[in-house]
C-alpha cells in the first residue's frame, strides 16, 4: 500500500528530517526534480520560454532554483521571466534566477508571456495554499490552457487543496512534481484531472504515518485467494446471493456474473430472476423459492431490491456471515450487522443514510464514509469516481481507478457480485471492498473502448485477475 500524506503531515516529516540534517538541502534536491520535469516538456518545442509564477513560500524557491539550473541542464540559454505575485517571493531563489539572466514581470506581462512561453513553472502556493487562486493568477492559469503552454507544478497544483479532493478555480498542470508522498488532491477525483501526471519524487525523507493509502498492484496480487491444488468448490467459497425483483432481474444477472467471474467456488442464488439466472448461468445452484438455500461463507443483498424489504434482509443476516449490502439493502439496516458486513453505497444513497445533502457527501467522501462506517460497525465501499474502501477504525484504502465510461447502470450490481466472492473467500471487507473494485475497473481499461458491466464482467474480469500474476 502506498501512504496518502496530509500537508501537516509532510511538514512533521520535513521538519524531523531538518532537525537530524541541520545542514541538509531538500530544496536543492527538489529543484533538480522540477528542472528535469521542465526541461523535459520544453524538448522539441518552438519556445525556449519558462514563466515562473511564484509564490511568496518555499513552492517559489523550488521553482525558482529548477529555473536556474534550466541552461546547464539543456546546455544552452533558456529565458526566464519571474512573476513574484504577491510582490516578494523567495529571495535565494530569485537570486539565482536573476543569476541566470532572469527578468521580472508584472501581472500584465505574466499574462501575455504565459500564451507563448515553453512551459510555465508553478510555484505559487503548493501544500499551503487556499483553495482557488487570486484573480490575475486565475487569468494566467486559463491564458496557459487556452495556449496548451505545459504546466510543471510544484508539489501541487496552485488552488488545489493537498487534503481534498475537491476541484477549485485552479492551475491545470501537464506534470505535478510531489515530494515524499502522495496527497490525497493528486489521486482523488475531481482534484486529481488538475494534477496530469505526478512525478512522485524521493528527497531522502522518510513519509508519515497516515490511515490512507493508496492500493498499488502488489496489493492485488497478495490479496487476491489465489486457488491451490487442494482447492474446491467450497473451500474456494461459497457466495449467496439475493438480488433483483420483477422488476430489475437484470440487477441479479449483473451480480451473479459478477461474482462468477471474479473465481467463486459456488454461486447460489435465491430471488424472483431465478429462472433468467439459470438461463444465463447453468452453473448457479438455485433452489426453488422456500427451500433451504444451502451454506454459504457471505452473502450479497439488495442490489436491484424496489423497496426496502427488512424482512428478506433479516433472513440472509441471519445466518451471521459476512454480507455485501447493496442498493435497496441499504434502506433496510437493522442496528447490529453482522461481522464483516460492507455497505457499497453510491454518493446518493450515503447521502440518505446519514441524513445529509449529497453535495456534502461529494465534497468531503472520505469523511462521510468514515461516519457511516462508525455509525454502523460495518465497513463502506463508497463508490464513484474515486473509489474508498473505509473500516470502521477510519482506515481508507484508494482503489484504482477505471475509465469514466464506467460510470453506468449495472456496474454497482457487478460490483457487488465481485465483493461478494472475496468475502466467501475469507478476504476482510476493507480489503475485499478496494480489491473488488481495482479489479473491475482493471477489467474494463482490458477492453477497448465502452463496454456494458456485463462485458466487463465476463470479458475483462477473467482477463484481469490472471494478468495480475505477471
Amino acid at each position: 500500500m502506498e501512504p496518502i500524506a496530509t500537508a501537516a503531515g509532510i511538514r512533521a516529516a520535513e521538519q524531523s528530517w531538518f532537525d537530524a540534517h541541520p545542514r541538509g538541502d531538500l530544496m536543492g534536491r527538489a529543484a533538480a526534480a522540477v528542472a528535469r520535469a521542465a526541461a523535459a516538456q520544453l524538448a522539441g518545442r518552438e519556445s525556449w520560454g519558462v514563466l515562473v509564477v511564484a509564490g511568496p513560500g518555499n513552492n517559489a524557491g523550488d521553482a525558482l532554483f529548477a529555473a536556474a539550473e534550466l541552461s546547464d541542464l539543456l546546455g544552452r540559454r533558456v529565458p526566464l521571466w519571474v512573476w513574484p505575485v504577491a510582490d516578494r517571493t523567495h529571495e535565494d531563489g530569485l537570486a539565482a534566477a536573476l543569476g541566470e539572466g532572469a527578468v521580472v514581470i508584472d501581472a500584465a506581462a505574466a499574462l501575455l508571456y504565459a500564451t507563448g512561453v515553453g512551459v510555465v513553472l508553478d510555484g505559487l502556493s503548493g501544500l499551503g495554499g487556499r483553495p482557488g487562486l487570486p484573480d490575475a493568477a486565475l487569468a494566467v492559469a486559463r491564458a496557459a490552457a487556452e495556449a496548451s503552454v505545459p504546466v510543471v507544478s510544484v508539489d501541487l497544483p496552485s488552488g488545489l487543496v493537498a487534503d481534498s479532493a475537491r476541484a477549485h478555480p485552479s492551475f491545470v498542470a501537464d506534470v505535478t512534481v510531489t515530494f515524499i508522498a502522495r496527497k490525497l488532491a493528486q489521486v482523488a477525483q475531481p482534484a486529481a484531472s488538475a494534477c496530469g501526471r505526478v512525478d512522485l519524487v524521493d528527497i531522502g525523507v522518510e513519509p508519515p504515518a497516515t490511515d490512507t493509502w493508496l492500493v498499488t498492484a502488489d496489493d492485488l496480487r497478495a490479496w487476491y485467494p489465489w486457488p491451490g491444488p487442494l482447492s474446491d468448490k467450497y473451500s474456494r467459497g461459497v457466495v449467496g446471493i439475493d438480488t433483483g425483483s420483477a422488476g430489475y432481474p437484470g440487477a441479479a444477472l449483473l451480480g451473479v456474473g459478477g461474482a462468477l467471474h471474479a473465481g467463486a467456488g459456488m454461486v447460489r442464488y435465491v430471488g424472483p430472476a431465478r429462472d433468467a439466472v439459470l438461463a444465463a448461468f447453468p452453473s448457479v445452484v438455485a433452489p426453488l423459492e422456500g427451500a433451504d438455500p444451502g451454506r454459504v461463507q457471505a452473502w450479497v443483498c439488495g442490489s436491484g431490491w424496489p423497496d426496502a424489504d427488512p424482512d428478506r434482509l433479516a433472513r440472509r443476516l441471519a445466518d451471521g456471515v459476512p454480507t455485501v449490502l447493496d442498493a435497496g439493502a441499504l434502506a433496510a439496516l437493522p442496528a447490529a450487522l453482522p461481522d464483516g458486513s460492507l455497505l457499497t453505497p453510491h454518493a446518493g444513497e450515503l447521502a440518505r443514510l446519514l441524513g445529509v445533502p449529497r453535495a456534502d457527501v461529494e465534497a468531503e467522501p472520505i469523511e462521510h464514509a468514515r461516519d457511516a462506517a462508525a455509525r454502523t460497525g460495518a465497513h463502506v465501499l463508497l463508490k464513484g469516481a474515486t473509489q474508498y474502501s473505509v473500516a470502521p477504525d477510519g482506515g481508507v484504502l484508494i482503489a484504482e481507478p477505471g475509465p469514466a465510461w464506467t460510470a453506468t447502470a449495472g456496474s454497482g450490481d457487478t460490483l457487488a457480485g465481485i465483493a461478494g466472492t472475496l468475502l466467501a473467500a475469507g478476504l476482510d471487507p476493507w480489503r475485499a471492498g478496494a480489491l473488488a473494485a481495482s479489479l473491475q475497473a482493471r477489467a474494463a481499461h482490458a477492453l477497448p473502448g465502452p463496454r456494458t458491466p456485463e462485458e466487463v464482467a465476463t470479458r475483462g474480469l477473467p482477463d484481469a485477475i490472471v494478468a495480475l500474476q505477471h
